[in-house]
């Protein structure tokens, strides 16, 4: 890429930020999928700057145990030392480590990049957790202060039914929000509120549609009657009710994946969606609760699937890095003009030409989100 690294050094020129590093990803037989989402969560500088924290401060444990996290770390460690400033990078000893701790992504086949990011930040949330525990297990006998406990001071046995803070990790400070699912008995107005907890929003899409109307329809109102009445405690009975879904506590990153491939009963098989979705540079994020109105989210990232079916294509994506906006597609890496982002929104006609389509979007948070 000596000459495309160039090409994008000189468009950069005296604007290049320093310290920042460009590296396109070279593809192992349909590894774009991976790439795409590693350059997202690179440029997603919270994760970024956590990670490579941990690769610091763990540099001698990630030698003897190796795992997907210590590998991820270990590139991302790579990319940000290297002595130029473009060029391509092997993500090989992560992508070898993902094909043999998971079997889903052993194939050559044409991976999901939503499963791939659902699996990795969860797998990372589980090697803290685990690192936290026995962190923890470690301290209960030791003198030194609760506060240096990941998991907070040790407490007496708890009995049954109760249950231990889980272990906050850094990326649930980063990506995890709360939802609270509400349903208001029709008969005694009694609003029952159950609290879950999400990585990311996936949304259900509509032909010429908006983020914003995307996100009306996850939180609109929904009867539930005939069959599906709800148990209400206080009527002790079923009972017709309304229920929705709003956001309690929106997190610091947002990641919304767009539900394009949809199984077709009738067609036996899923399909590609590859409907007109608006998706804006700012995002105001209306169906939230007190004291959460209208936080801000700002757009730093798409990751984009190229092609017209669900089971081949190739996937792309969009970064914006120190007001730049870069174009990633596996080894290549070039600058692209913001307005160029409105080419991924999809297409307003069902056969287009068009086929490069955004799939998962991340927003950063422009205000406080805790």
């Amino acid at each position: 890429m000596g000459a495309a690294g160039s090409k994008l050094e000189k468009a950069l020129g005296e604007q290049f930020p320093e310290g920042e590093r460009y590296f396109g990803f070279e593809n192992f037989g349909n590894t774009c999928y991976c790439n795409s989402v590693l350059q997202a969560l690179y440029f997603c500088v919270p994760f970024r700057e956590q990670l490579l924290e941990y690769y610091t401060s763990n540099k001698s444990v990630a030698d003897s145990e190796e795992n997907l996290m210590t590998c991820l770390a270990d590139l991302f460690s790579q990319i940000s030392s290297q002595k130029k400033k473009t060029g391509v990078i092997a993500p090989k000893r992560f992508v070898q480590r993902l094909k043999k701790q998971n079997e889903l992504f052993r194939s050559y086949m044409h991976q999901d990049a939503h499963e791939f990011l659902n699996y990795l930040l969860n797998e990372v949330v589980d090697i803290l957790e685990k690192e936290a525990k026995s962190t923890n297990t470690r301290h209960k006998t030791s003198s030194s202060s609760p506060e240096k406990i990941p998991n907070g001071p040790t407490k007496l046995p708890l009995p049954n039914g109760v249950h231990k803070d889980p272990v906050v990790t850094w990326v649930h400070n980063i990506f995890q929000g709360i939802l609270t699912n509400e349903t208001r008995c029709l008969r005694c107005e009694t609003v029952t509120a159950r609290d879950e907890t999400f990585l990311d929003l996936s949304l259900d899409i509509e032909q010429n549609s908006s983020i914003t109307s995307c996100l009306k329809n996850f939180s609109s109102t929904e009867t539930l009657h005939a069959e599906d009445k709800f148990f209400c405690d206080k009527c002790c009975s079923l009972q017709e009710a309304q229920k929705r879904m709003k956001i309690k506590k929106p997190p610091h990153i947002l990641v919304i994946h767009l539900k394009r491939f949809k199984y077709m009963e009738q067609l036996g098989r899923y399909k590609k969606l590859s409907y007109r979705v608006v998706f804006p540079l700012e995002l105001k994020l209306s169906n939230t609760v007190e004291p959460y109105t209208d936080v801000e989210y700002s757009l730093f990232a798409v990751v984009v699937h190229v092609g017209s079916g669900p089971n081949h294509g190739h996937y792309v994506s969009l970064v914006k890095s120190h007001n730049h906006w870069l174009f990633f597609d596996d080894e290549n890496v070039e600058m692209i003009e913001e307005s160029a982002v409105q080419t991924f929104f999809g297409s307003s006609q069902e056969y287009s030409s068009n086929t490069d389509h955004g799939y998962i979007l991340f927003y950063e948070s422009l205000g406080p989100t805790k």
